[in-house]
């Protein structure tokens, strides 16, 4: 059931997030390199190379009484960099879970990462944007 937002000048003194769903996301990026085994000789993601990445989280939540927020973002912000600095100037293929590692994977493997520390997480986004690349996991 969704409820209409009042437009009138007066609905805006008492506007309260208490109550309703939000969703907040934020992004951090890092560096890797990968290579794909098993491609055929001279196929171009066969050669180590390296990416850069941003990776994204969503929380959601219903912001509670007394809090104005669904979660603080200095603690999403935290989580984000941790998942980040475990991923930062490696070789993603000999992180355990990344011997393949397709943006769709790194996902699956981020959102497991963060999934402790953030209970309201909702999605996870891996990006390449130099290659305006994007991958979404919706929880």
């Amino acid at each position: 059931m969704t409820t209409k937002l009042e437009t009138s000048s007066a609905a805006h003194t008492t506007l309260s997030p208490e109550g309703r769903v939000f969703e907040i996301t934020k992004s951090v990026n890092f560096e890797a390199a990968h290579f794909m085994g098993g491609k055929p000789e001279g196929h171009p993601y066969r050669n180590m190379h390296g990416h850069s990445f941003q990776l994204e989280a969503t929380v959601a939540g219903v912001v509670k009484p007394g809090e104005q927020w669904v979660e603080d973002f200095s603690h999403l912000t935290a989580c984000l960099q941790a998942t980040a600095a475990k991923l930062d100037h490696t070789l993603l293929n000999e992180i355990p879970g990344l011997d393949v590692p397709t943006l769709e994977r790194i996902c699956l493997w981020a959102a497991a990462d963060l999934t402790d520390g953030l209970p309201g997480l909702k999605r996870v986004a891996l990006a390449r944007p130099s290659l305006n690349e994007r991958c979404e996991l919706v929880l």
